[in-house]
């Protein structure tokens, strides 16, 4: 359902729960949201959720802010994606969110890119063209450093909580993990059949790393990064198979 409204970026609260042989009963959800423009790329991150309550969705060359609490909206009429973003090939642009200003942009990738994290004032951005680079914003120079290890497009990024581990995954199927100083990753996951693009770190438990692989795979596998194991692993739930690897 697309809105003709000037903002196309709206919400709805009437929303009935879905129905078909392969529905899974849950709760409807509290809102949803008209997206139309949204690109239909599984490389890319297009969405993303601040710690202010504050949603950016990428809507063609626009990003739109939709603030929780108050429903408003908010956009940009430029490019697009959350506070830090690419306009253009290669491009990293910051943004301070709150007054709709452009602070400052950066150079270093050579083709688009699809994945950015943050950890503190340190910036990770993962392109197309297989490379990450660490930028520190408090810093005059584009990045302070450039991480090499995937062989093909960066596709997902994520720093651990205590932000000591990024985690990348890509298209050529791997998991890589860096720490804060190295520029070579110091542990390589090659288990996915498929790109690894979800991500998440455990806020509770210490090293314990959450990844789930494309159509191909259709796996989420748990790592112990503390002791270089591969924990578990969850086929999707079609297949009616679950299987651990080891502990």
């Amino acid at each position: 359902m697309h809105s003709l409204s000037p903002s196309p970026f709206t919400f709805h609260d009437d929303v009935l729960p879905g129905s078909g042989p392969n529905h899974i009963p849950v709760k409807p959800p509290r809102k949803v949201l008209d997206a139309p423009a949204l690109q239909d790329d599984f490389y890319l991150n297009l969405v993303d959720w601040s710690s202010h309550n504050v949603l950016a969705v990428a809507l063609g060359n626009c990003v739109y802010l939709w603030n929780a609490c108050s429903s408003k909206v908010t956009n940009y009429v430029t490019w697009g994606l959350t506070t830090a973003f690419v306009p253009l090939a290669g491009l990293s642009v910051i943004w301070d969110a709150s007054q709709c200003k452009m602070i400052r942009t950066m150079e270093g990738h050579r083709l688009r890119v699809g994945a950015l994290a943050w950890s503190s004032s340190l910036l990770s951005s993962g392109g197309r063209d297989k490379n990450i680079y660490q930028r520190d914003i408090r810093a005059q120079g584009d990045f302070v450093s450039k991480l090499s290890g995937h062989k093909s497009e960066v596709c997902g990024l994520k720093w651990s909580y205590d932000n000591r581990e990024l985690a990348s995954g890509g298209n050529d199927n791997r998991l890589l993990v860096w720490n804060q100083h190295s520029t070579q990753p110091v542990l390589k996951y090659c288990e996915h059949t498929a790109a690894v693009k979800a991500i998440a770190w455990s806020p509770h438990v210490h090293g314990l790393l959450a990844s789930g692989g494309g159509t191909a795979d259709r796996c989420i596998r748990f790592w112990n990064t503390t002791t270089n194991s591969h924990l578990s692993c969850h086929r999707h739930w079609k297949s009616g198979k679950n299987c651990r690897i080891g502990n």
